[in-house]
């Protein structure tokens, strides 16, 4: 079984600014630069056939590149508890629309659509010993610098799930065009 993603891998320069927002708070598991990713789409746990399917179905997204720059900080919670903080990206339009593409695309491979509305955002910490709560964090300071950055392609990722949180692997590019 493979555990796939389609996501958008920021440029080295977006990176090394979301790395540098970092702060002090208990259970807190910030993410290393080998996980700093946008999900665009989230396919979960599908065999070799399926995951090829995906592959190829992928292939046939044509969307134009575009720019897109940091913009915020936010979080998921639930019931008043962080789960994880997040930067957002901006505009929402661009990156949007190549979601739409690749949620078409992923149902002719037979992956049904995600029921979750779609956020925008890249993942900067997950709390692991349970969520934090909302207040008294401190969340003012992370403000990332609004770094601006061209997205000229989008990747298939493999996830492998580990003792020490999960690992990562880009098994397929696809260029914006």
């Amino acid at each position: 079984m493979h555990r796939l993603f389609v996501a958008l891998r920021p440029p080295p320069q977006m990176r090394e600014a979301l790395l540098g927002l970092t702060a002090d708070m208990a259970g807190a598991r910030w993410q290393d630069d080998d996980l700093l990713h946008l999900t665009l789409r989230f396919i979960g746990e599908v065999d070799r056939h399926v995951a090829e399917d995906v592959a190829a179905a992928l292939g046939s997204v044509s969307h134009p590149p575009f720019d897109l720059r940091l913009d915020g900080i936010g979080y998921f919670d639930r019931r008043g508890r962080i789960d994880n903080i997040w930067a957002g990206v901006a505009p929402h339009q661009p990156v949007r629309s190549l979601h739409a593409a690749v949620t078409v695309a992923l149902s002719r491979a037979g992956i049904p659509p995600e029921q979750r509305a779609f956020v925008p955002h890249i993942t900067l910490a997950r709390f692991t010993r349970g969520p934090a709560p909302s207040d008294g964090l401190p969340m003012a300071h992370l403000w990332p610098a609004p770094i601006e950055a061209r997205f000229d392609h989008f990747l298939l990722y493999e996830s492998v799930l580990g003792a020490s949180g999960p690992v990562y692997s880009a098994i397929a590019r696809y260029r914006l065009r």
